[in-house]
């Protein structure tokens, strides 16, 4: 599973392009973080020299990550930092104490697609047409989709980065690229691994068939393939427009997830999809939906954000972003024990990259949303492993100047803990100790320890990279190809 990078392949460990997860516009990184990325590369090749190090082997190590972060640094104005020093940059073991750690890490954002049949058609504009322009897609084998199936998931989530348990969550579209029973499958092929590494979400699209065979689907789903949650796509539908999970046809799927006794429903809210009506990926349904149905569980993935919202302090009118859901939710009286938890999928990556907005997105969660109720995602592997995610969490602090003016609550690593996955353990039911006892001798552990003995990430990145790559997306996301 080794994988060198020719000399003029070199990337940064931590990636700082304007990748998106095929769901929003790509945003080309501007000439500040343009000059972080010139920055950070040029650091690292300087101090690869000074270690007696080749350059790839110090990119991928943890100070290679630490240039990285350091360098981010300057884009902040005092609200967010990573607390990465230039010793960390030099010396391994001041680098690996901020940059690795021991929490129970729970993904509740994974990916991936099937290649076991054609779900693309040739000529006519889809998801294939981005997949086929990525780096990854150049993996040899055939078909194509092969490079994004099972097999890539389980390197990049779980022997290229510290994930110890995950969730293969559910696409949109017509026809979908992964069926709810392909998921099943990589559970079970997971399964051969690790117990109880992966779990999987039933997809539901109440608008593409008659409610009828949306109930029976829903039902089957249920009995048959062991889901631990529902994925919703309100944004989604076969006409271009979505629905809400207060409306008429939101209610029905809510009730019938109750009564076939799958309560945790998993809902995309922000990061509008191309080509669909945006108003409907808005959070405003989120506290009314939760508030009628307090026997269910919402989990908000993304948090409501968009990425041409910049990210402040608080404003209770707000319509769009991280503040719309907070404002939905303390209209309705959710409060922070409440049936609602904010995700924190391709949120954080976007963020990560942007010191002040970080601090501002994860300070209001802690303090309107509440520490037990944010969960860690990366929506991998359309970004590559998410080590990158994992380790820049780690190092990230809300800095006492925000704290003190906003009323943040501090980013302990206790906080983090909750965050990189004891919530998620909460809401999935799974005990942490005897997860961590059955897996300390599995399969998964054993690769791992072998695979990082020789392993060379190739710190790719999977996804649209320009305004042409989301454009091939569009009649994808509308599910009406020409």
């Amino acid at each position: 599973m080794k994988k060198s990078l020719p000399d003029d392949a070199l990337r940064l460990p931590v990636k700082l392009d304007a990748t998106s997860n095929g769901e929003y516009w790509p945003r080309p990184p501007d000439a500040a973080l343009r000059e972080v990325q010139r920055s950070a590369m040029e650091s690292a090749l300087e101090n690869a020299g000074k270690l007696g190090m080749s350059r790839r082997d110090y990119l991928a190590s943890t100070c290679g990550a630490a240039t990285v972060f350091l360098a981010l640094n300057q884009l902040g104005c005092g609200g967010g930092r990573y607390q990465v020093t230039k010793e960390s940059t030099l010396d391994p073991g001041a680098a690996n104490e901020v940059l690795t750690g021991k929490e129970f890490i729970f993904d509740v954002q994974t990916h991936q697609v099937t290649a076991e049949r054609v779900w693309w058609k040739e000529g006519q504009p889809s998801l294939a047409d981005f997949l086929k322009t990525t780096p990854q897609a150049d993996c040899g084998a055939a078909p194509w989709a092969r490079c994004f199936t099972d097999d890539v998931l389980i390197r990049e989530v779980f022997m290229n980065s510290d994930t110890q348990l995950a969730v293969l969550t559910g696409l949109w579209g017509d026809p979908l690229p992964m069926l709810t029973e392909e998921a099943a499958r990589t559970r079970e092929k997971v399964a051969q691994l690790g117990r109880d590494r992966l779990r999987i979400h039933g997809v539901v699209q109440p608008t593409a068939a008659p409610w009828e065979k949306i109930a029976d689907d829903m039902r089957k789903q249920a009995e048959t393939l062991k889901l631990s949650a529902w994925k919703l796509y309100t944004v989604w539908g076969p006409t271009g427009e979505g629905w809400w999970l207060d409306d008429e046809v939101g209610r029905k799927t809510i009730e019938h997830g109750l009564s076939v006794g799958v309560p945790i429903f998993a809902v995309h809210k922000g990061l509008p999809l191309s080509g669909m009506n945006p108003e409907y990926t808005r959070p405003k349904d989120v506290g009314p939906a939760a508030r009628a149905f307090p026997g269910a569980t919402f989990l908000v993935y993304h948090s409501g954000f968009e990425p041409d919202i910049t990210e402040g302090p608080y404003d209770p009118k707000a319509t769009r972003g991280v503040d719309a859901l907070i404002r939905s939710l303390e209209e309705n009286g959710i409060g922070q024990n409440g049936n609602v938890y904010a995700e924190l999928g391709s949120t954080w990556r976007e963020v990560m990259k942007k010191p002040d907005q970080a601090a501002h997105v994860v300070g209001k969660l802690l303090k309107h949303v509440g520490e037990d109720r944010i969960l860690w995602g990366t929506d991998a592997i359309w970004f590559g492993s998410p080590q990158d995610q994992i380790q820049a969490f780690r190092a990230f602090e809300i800095t006492p100047e925000f704290q003190e003016r906003y009323g943040y609550p501090a980013l302990t690593a206790e906080r983090k803990a909750k965050i990189f996955g004891l919530n998620a353990a909460r809401v999935y039911g799974v005990d942490v100790a005897d997860a961590r006892k059955a897996q300390a001798g599995d399969e998964v552990s054993r690769a791992r320890a072998e695979y990082a003995n020789a392993a060379m990430p190739s710190f790719q990145t999977y996804g649209p990279r320009t305004r042409r790559d989301m454009l091939r997306l569009l009649d994808f996301t509308r599910g009406m190809p020409d």
